[in-house]
């Protein structure tokens, strides 16, 4: 299984998560072996500052990545991950390392959305 997180830095696990997916300079992609951490790399976000809606989940999912770990996501983007066949987990904060834990104990808030109030480019308000 391959898991991305949402990451403020390249630093791998010790990164920290990022409170939104699509505001994130980087994401960390781990692959695992059961609940063992097989690899971890880091890839840049091609649309960090600028993107339209639908254009993570597809570089998300042209990484080959299974789960969406990050601290807030909105509605449509939840939508366009479930589009590719990818789950989404939200509500993650701390390390890298820490989500990854939360995640694999089922502490995580599954697909729900972010409450903050900035735009998520959904139609919905």
């Amino acid at each position: 299984m391959r898991i991305a997180v949402s990451a403020t830095s390249d630093s791998g696990l010790q990164s920290e998560v990022s409170p939104h997916f699509g505001q994130c300079p980087y994401y960390s992609l781990i692959d695992l072996n059961g609940q063992a951490v097989e690899s971890v790399t880091t890839v840049a976000n091609p649309y960090f500052g600028n993107h339209q809606p639908g254009q993570i989940p597809a570089f998300i999912h042209d990484q080959g990545v299974d789960v969406m770990v990050s601290g807030g996501m909105g509605a449509r983007a939840i939508a366009f991950f479930g589009q590719y066949g990818i789950k989404v987990a939200t509500g993650a904060s701390g390390t890298v390392q820490e989500a990854l834990a939360r995640y694999l104990n089922n502490e995580l808030s599954g697909d729900a959305c972010c409450s903050d109030d900035h735009d998520h480019h959904s139609s919905q308000r």
